[in-house]
């Protein structure tokens, strides 16, 4: 695809004032927040599945959730995770700009792989993981524990820059998305996809039983 293209199609749907503003915070404390192709996405993804709970690993500066919560239902509620407490007080001040009730984004602060153990198990509409890119095959796990069967799991950051395609690349970060993505191939029980949005993006369905 060429640039002028794929810039294009990143930019089909616009953000508003709010997300503007809380990308304009993650800059600020060099958080890397999802495209607009990444965080329309999200919004579809949690619109089809007329979601009503979901989690996210990496609340950063609310970008990406925000994006989530409006796609999902209007009684849906987030709980989004992240180990910067600062971050996450960034983050409530975007929902609160956006409008969006306190009840409907619940923040929890701590580790990722320490919180998620307890939430409720096949709970979720959607998972969605823009963590340390080297625990994603534990996010993997914790994710397909807690989506419900017809649950999306979606992982950012899935072609890092070109460095997942070129088998030249070996560093620890580059071989875990490799394993993450082999992980989620292989699974009989996920109908995955990957997308060229943002800095990649792999999707997959959690199958019904018996539908795989």
């Amino acid at each position: 695809m060429a640039d002028a293209s794929w810039k294009y199609s990143e930019e089909f749907v616009t953000e508003d004032e709010v997300l503007l503003a809380a990308r304009a915070r993650a800059d600020e404390v060099g958080v890397s927040a999802v495209s607009n192709g990444t965080g329309a996405t999200l919004r579809f993804l949690a619109a089809i599945l007329d979601a009503r709970t979901a989690v996210e690993i990496g609340t950063g500066t609310g970008v990406s959730g925000l994006w989530i919560l409006r796609g999902m239902r209007q009684d849906g509620v987030l709980t989004t995770v992240d180990i910067e407490a600062e971050h996450q007080r960034l983050a409530k001040q975007t929902f609160r700009e956006a409008g969006v009730p306190a009840q409907r984004a619940r923040t929890i602060s701590g580790a990722a792989l320490d919180v998620l153990p307890r939430l409720t198990d096949g709970h979720y509409d959607l998972v969605f993981v823009d963590g340390d890119k080297r625990e994603n095959s534990a996010y993997l796990s914790e994710a397909l524990r807690l989506l419900r069967p017809g649950g999306v799991v979606a992982f950012t950051d899935s072609l890092l820059g070109d460095r997942v395609a070129d088998p030249a690349q070996r560093d620890g970060e580059t071989m875990a998305v490799r394993e993450l993505v082999r992980l989620v191939a292989e699974n009989d029980d996920l109908v995955p996809v990957m997308l060229p949005v943002g800095d990649g993006l792999l999707v997959a369905k959690k199958e019904w039983a018996g539908e795989a």
